[in-house]
């Protein structure tokens, strides 16, 4: 338990029976009437954020949420095993709970797995991933860097949206939470 007092941005609270990370918060003291705290809250699972307000000083239930680093080792069936490099402990995720990620995702690559009370929450890769492209069009003469832009497949499945000058075999930076081209990588 704590309290709305000790609120600070990324913390996990309980409420009713569903995971709740606070986004942001804000303590309000109005001339008349008590204080509160405005705060901005993300499902953990859905990932719908709402607007809550809690009075001040009201205890709240926080969760405790393990966030470790694990490499990604390979894709059993529908799940995606991940492995514990501090004590080899591998574990199952299901491919829903990877969502999106798995556009990204490289067998050997660390990513960030959350884990509550034994079952995972998510799994968080960094904010850009350098990829293969292993088909795109042919690029023709005459192609600009500020031209239009083309689809490519990555080694991973996934397509993205690329420059024209780019060919298959070119690796580049992709932001993995938008899937958004960010550069080229020599």
């Amino acid at each position: 338990m704590a309290s709305t007092n000790d609120l600070k941005n990324g913390m996990v609270l309980n409420l009713e029976g569903q995971l709740w990370s606070v986004v942001e918060f804000q303590h309000v003291k109005p001339g008349k009437g008590p204080a509160f705290v405005r705060t901005k809250l993300k499902n953990v699972l859905s990932g719908k954020v709402v607007d809550k307000t809690f009075n001040a000083g009201v205890k709240v239930d926080t969760a405790t949420v393990d966030r470790r680093d694990m490499q990604y080792l390979y894709k059993d069936g529908t799940d995606f095993v991940f492995m514990d490099g501090s004590t080899y402990d591998q574990i199952h995720v299901p491919e829903a709970t990877v969502g999106d990620a798995a556009n990204y995702l490289l067998e050997n690559q660390t990513a960030q797995v959350a884990t509550h009370e034994g079952s995972v929450l998510y799994v968080e890769l960094p904010a850009s991933v350098v990829l293969e492209i292993t088909y795109t069009e042919p690029g023709l003469q005459g192609d600009r860097s500020t031209g239009g832009t083309k689809p490519a497949t990555l080694e991973t499945g996934a397509q993205i949206q690329v420059p024209l000058f780019l060919e298959t075999g070119t690796k580049v930076k992709v932001d993995t939470r938008d899937g958004s081209y960010l550069g080229r990588v020599n």
